[in-house]
């Protein structure tokens, strides 16, 4: 595990959220000129062989503004509509921003529903390192447009924990209209000190950020704690600091104290491993030759076709399924791209062979090595 000044500089994996008042200038509309900021940072990063993720609020506030409402509406088909018509603003103008430094950006909305789910989840994690490979930054907001609970209760600091888990990031930073986080409410408590590192998780944390959000965005400090708190069980670190900042994220990422950082202390190994890994039940088996036991525990490779000996149980796509020898010794468990029908087809077969054999083809590997945990 990193702790300090090391959590900033050695994230080579960065998840930026940003907030309703920052994107839209306190809902004035978006803040072209910020964004642009955050898209010239962003792109220093990926020059220096970082990648960034942006988990972006501010589709409501936008639609609210558009639409000529006075305020935030209440009612859930006036946010479903209000989401849908800014979401047109935000993507388009993360689009341009990016464009000026030769950057493609792609568009994510996500739901809770999609991180309970393991196929969705397998979807979106797949979609997601895929973009990343291909040097893409993704923009990802909630699915407010076609969600009803997660409009009413959900909010994006919770969104970038999750995605940090997701894509087993180094560092979640959280740009909010806050420098960060104080003992308490500096503008009711003139000796509240401000806190500049504490441990992610910390309970005592939770007492000293109380408050709600802004009548612009739903987050308030406890749901930047609580979604530190979520960060950390993967070993993700989290910064908590003013979007208004100049050159916060470059300074950030050289290692300058800025905001409150909550350092993660568990050991870096995701959640997603971790739950695989600690999963009880698994709904079924590939037997495996010996070479493909071999390219798994000495080579780190991915599972394919070819090495499946035996598919044994019933399963569909995304289910945890273990890897096992031919004396039935467990050697690995992860989510197979392929339901267990379809893997009885492809199995022994080259990846090649795929498309043919079943009509399309989701993947070439059965288990893809970031899908897949050594066990033993």
């Amino acid at each position: 595990m990193l702790s300090g000044t090391a959590a900033l500089t050695q994230a080579r994996r960065i998840v930026v959220k940003v907030g309703s008042s920052l994107v839209t200038n306190d809902g004035r509309g978006l803040d072209a000129a910020r964004i642009a900021e955050w898209a010239t940072q962003i792109a220093g990063l990926w020059a220096e062989g970082r990648e960034v993720v942006m988990v972006s609020s501010g589709a409501i506030a936008e639609g609210v503004k558009r639409l000529g409402w006075p305020k935030r509406p209440t009612a859930i088909h006036e946010l479903q509509a209000a989401a849908a018509v800014g979401q047109m603003g935000l993507a388009q103008i993360y689009e341009s921003s990016f464009k000026q430094h030769g950057i493609q950006t792609a568009q994510v909305l996500l739901t809770h529903a999609d991180h309970a789910d393991r196929e969705r989840y397998l979807n979106a994690r797949s979609a997601l390192q895929t973009l990343l490979a291909l040097r893409v930054v993704p923009v990802i907001n909630e699915n407010d447009t076609v969600v009803t609970d997660e409009i009413k209760f959900g909010d994006n600091d919770t969104l970038g924990a999750v995605v940090a888990n997701l894509i087993d990031a180094d560092l979640l930073v959280i740009l909010t209209d806050q420098r960060g986080l104080y003992s308490a409410d500096p503008r009711k408590d003139a000796s509240a000190r401000f806190i500049s590192e504490a441990t992610a998780g910390d309970p005592t944390l939770e007492a000293m950020a109380g408050g709600a959000g802004s009548s612009i965005g739903k987050g308030g400090m406890i749901t930047k704690i609580l979604a530190a708190k979520r960060a950390a069980m993967s070993g993700t670190s989290t910064v908590i600091a003013s979007g208004r900042e100049a050159d916060v994220l470059t300074r950030l990422a050289a290692g300058e104290s800025i905001g409150t950082l909550l350092v993660a202390q568990t050991a870096k190994r995701s959640a997603f491993k971790q739950w695989m890994a600690d999963h009880l039940q698994v709904a079924g088996k590939l037997v495996l030759d010996a070479g493909a036991v071999r390219a798994l525990r000495e080579d780190g490779k991915s599972l394919l076709p070819i090495g499946v000996a035996r598919v044994d149980g019933e399963f569909g796509r995304g289910a945890l399924v273990a890897c096992v020898d031919d004396a039935g010794v467990e050697v690995a468990r992860g989510l197979s791209n392929y339901s267990a029908a379809e893997a009885r087809l492809i199995a022994r077969k080259p990846s090649s062979q795929i498309e043919a054999i079943l009509g399309f083809v989701e993947d070439p590997e059965i288990i893809h090595r970031s899908n897949m945990v050594l066990v033993g």
